[in-house]
């Protein structure tokens, strides 16, 4: 019986939130679905109903080919009007896009593709010849992705590699042999993807040897759902091996819950 009225007044402020024009994000369905589907989502990054590939047809219908601005429009607003999506966001894409156009990188990795958005964001903005690698384990978002890249017409700046820094070399190998990763020729990296992956991933960049003074690191998420283990690394690291500059932010598509945005340089 508490099970039935509980499940009575949330699907009336559900319905309160959508008639006032969906202020709340945390009171639509589809972010809802999204709390039922969180095993699934820390497993394999997709929330499991569809919504990612939905994204994409969303895009591909809405946006011109060949024009990456509308797409990333588009999918902003997916997530605010149809389903609520786990990229990076407008408001935290916005310190991104600073970072990139501070470092002005020629090669960045990023680790966590989810469907490109933050792919996009990156390479809308680098200089000529500029290249973006980004790192995704889950094949289906990695498909997702590149269906939006190519119909944004940014697959000659973009190259989605399928893999994980954590699989034993593997595809930190792919990225030298095949994508031209050596020693001291990675300018950027953006990590966005399972948060107790951060640190070792960075550590394994690190022993890769691809960073340079000067390299930039901006870490999504640290705030909200966090990452401590990197946030106590960088903390420590100050003023020594790294200089860290802290964010404040919100979580995506929302104003209610504080996120923080690490932007960290190599000394």
């Amino acid at each position: 019986m508490v099970l039935l009225y509980v499940a009575g007044g949330l699907a009336g402020l559900v319905v309160v939130n959508v008639l006032l024009g969906r202020p709340v994000p945390f009171l639509r369905w589809s972010f809802i679905r999204m709390l039922f589907g969180m095993k699934r989502l820390l497993s394999e990054w997709q929330v499991g109903d569809g919504r990612e590939a939905a994204a994409a047809d969303y895009v591909v219908a809405n946006a011109p080919a060949g024009d990456i601005d509308a797409a990333i429009a588009a999918i902003d607003r997916f997530a605010y009007r149809k389903k609520f999506l786990i990229n990076v966001g407008d408001e935290k894409g916005a310190i991104l896009d600073a970072a990139v156009d501070r470092v002005k990188p020629q090669r960045v990795l990023e680790l966590g593709a989810y469907v490109g958005y933050s792919a996009l964001r990156m390479a809308r903005r680098l200089p000529a010849g500029g290249q973006v690698f980004s790192v995704e384990f889950n094949p289906s978002n990695a498909a997702i992705a590149r269906r939006i890249i190519d119909h944004a017409g940014a697959a000659d700046r973009i190259t989605i590699v399928v893999g994980s820094m954590g699989d034993g070399g593997k595809t930190a190998d792919a990225l030298e042999q095949q994508h031209g990763f050596k020693p001291g020729n990675l300018d950027f990296v953006f990590i966005d993807h399972a948060k107790e992956a951060y640190l070792p991933d960075l550590q394994r960049i690190l022993a890769a040897g691809w960073l340079h003074p000067g390299s930039v690191v901006v870490a999504d998420n640290v705030g909200f759902p966090g990452a401590p283990a990197y946030r106590s690394y960088m903390d420590a690291e100050e003023g020594k091996r790294w200089h860290t500059r802290a964010h404040k932010t919100h979580a995506e598509y929302q104003k209610l819950i504080a996120d923080l945005v690490l932007e960290s340089t190599l000394a």
